[in-house]
């Protein structure tokens, strides 16, 4: 056994597939199976029962998971060290962000990392809150940042930046001055689907308010924010958006911001991590480097 082979397991048991886990390892499909079967003689057991074209772990191979975790969070974190040696910090960081986050507040900060740490490369992978979340319960990822507070207590949440989420409309919305949020409750909606960060953060508002979101006119669900913005720009209805978001659509005026009087609505990003997991050096000066209030 050597951590070739677990890598290669763990990667086969959060897959549940010789084939995903091939290409996520750039490997060949036999190749992988043939690492599996060295380990199954190794440790004399079955750790995959093969159905056609699905898998099922054993028992065995669930208790060796957490090791193999373990294990290889060891070996990345002598791996770490060893780059401290060298005084030149080196690897891949592999992130979950939501939406908002990972396409407008982090390249910035992610090429001024580089400059400082020319040796990290960084992998972004996008979803909505929910799924970033449940990758880094899962152990799918170390590191996530959503616009929404996690409840999970195996969550660690670290506040990152502020947020601001304003009403856009097409530029041809009536509206002069102000409207009250009775007046913005009772306008067309395109919103973001449930499990968004955004869209957690424009439930409460409305709850603060009294307005249930059952009540309002929905005229589209989208499953990004620059779908939703086209949508607001063709008139399909207003939508509440990040100020990060729609900057460029203010500044030439292709989106209009509508103000709503008493309404403040804004949030924080949040940092996460499971609390049982330790992170590597590289992860480590990444966090360190975002949460400086000047680099963000």
């Amino acid at each position: 056994m050597d951590i070739h082979q677990l890598r290669i397991f763990a990667s086969v048991y959060k897959n549940k597939s010789f084939s995903r886990a091939s290409e996520e390892l750039y490997l060949t499909q036999p190749t992988v199976s043939d690492h599996i079967k060295a380990l199954e003689e190794e440790f004399g057991c079955r750790l995959f029962d093969r159905l056609g074209r699905s898998i099922l772990h054993t028992k065995e191979a669930e208790a060796l998971y957490g090791h193999a975790l373990e294990i290889i969070e060891k070996a990345d974190k002598v791996k770490d060290i060893i780059g401290r040696f060298k005084k030149e910090p080196s690897g891949e960081l592999v992130l979950g962000a939501s939406t908002i986050p990972g396409t407008y507040l982090l390249p910035p900060v992610m090429a001024a990392f580089r400059n400082r740490y020319p040796s990290i490369s960084f992998q972004i992978i996008i979803g909505d809150s929910r799924e970033i979340v449940d990758k880094v319960l899962a152990h799918d990822l170390l590191l996530g940042i959503v616009g929404s507070k996690p409840s999970n207590e195996q969550i660690v949440h670290i506040p990152l930046a502020e947020d601001e989420l304003i009403v856009v409309a097409a530029p041809s919305f009536s509206a002069s001055g102000s409207i009250s949020v009775k007046e913005l409750s009772a306008q067309p909606f395109v919103l973001r689907e449930e499990g968004s960060g955004t869209r957690t953060e424009i439930e409460k508002i409305f709850l603060e308010h009294g307005v249930s979101i059952d009540s309002i006119k929905v005229t589209g669900l989208f499953g990004s924010t620059d779908a939703i913005k086209q949508a607001v720009k063709a008139g399909l209805g207003v939508s509440i958006l990040s100020r990060l978001s729609v900057r460029d659509e203010l500044k030439h005026k292709v989106l209009k911001e509508i103000r709503v009087s008493g309404l403040q609505m804004k949030r924080n990003f949040y940092i996460v991590t499971h609390k049982k997991r330790s992170l590597p050096i590289s992860y480590t000066l990444f966090v360190q480097y975002i949460t400086t209030a000047e680099n963000t």
